[in-house]
């Protein structure tokens, strides 16, 4: 897959290596080019030194053919700008802004961007919100038998109860993501657009729950 991002920082390049070495095909953006020193000389994807919301650099970069956009630049407006021109313009669907403020990083979830806040970044919740189907465990018991994953649901999830998740999946929902918070599920609560649900599965069940959270729910 063809994964675009703004930003060679240290969270940028670690990102670029860490899908580089995954085996994906990788172009990063930089107003400066020298900070593509941080990729290292193993770094086998494209560099684009340009501004990462200006449309002309996006497309140099690739990101028509692109899966994800992954803003991670040092600057809170410059991200949630290119995540928007990657979304909007672009239609990339799989979009995620690093955000230096939290409670902005609220706002922007709002529009339906992921964003992740600085003070609790880690390569792994970028990758989260990038890869297909969550991908990254956030949490394993002991045995290594149980994970909690954030597991994307289907836009047709939305409206539907989070019991529904869990009877048509067999997991249990442990938490929700809404606006940038925490919520513990209730039997009332229904998905809404931008949520991200946090679900507890088998390990061996994982494949599975991700396959049919990733289609619509059955009918009524």
């Amino acid at each position: 897959m063809h994964f675009v991002i703004m930003g060679c920082g240290r969270v940028g390049s670690t990102l670029a290596r860490t899908l580089g070495r995954a085996g994906h095909d990788v172009a990063i953006i930089d107003s400066d080019a020298s900070a593509f020193r941080r990729l290292g000389t193993s770094f086998e994807g494209q560099t684009v030194t340009g501004i990462g919301f200006d449309r002309d650099t996006l497309v140099a970069a690739g990101i028509r053919d692109a899966y994800a956009f992954a803003a991670v630049s040092s600057g809170d407006n410059s991200n949630i700008l290119a995540a928007r021109v990657a979304r909007e313009t672009f239609g990339v669907e799989h979009v995620a802004a690093r955000i230096y403020d939290p409670q902005r990083a609220m706002v922007y979830q709002r529009l339906g961007i992921p964003t992740v806040a600085t003070v609790r970044w880690t390569s792994d919740q970028m990758i989260q919100r990038l890869l297909p189907q969550g991908a990254v465990p956030e949490l394993t018991d002991p045995s290594g038998k149980i994970v909690i994953a954030e597991v994307p649901l289907a836009e047709p999830w939305i409206g539907r109860h989070l019991t529904d998740v869990e009877e048509q999946t067999g997991a249990r929902v442990a938490y929700v993501t809404r606006l940038g918070e925490g919520t513990l599920p209730r039997p009332d609560m229904v998905v809404q657009q931008g949520d991200l649900v946090h679900l507890a599965v088998l390990r061996d069940d994982l494949a599975r729950v991700e396959r049919l959270c990733d289609q619509a729910p059955a009918p009524h």
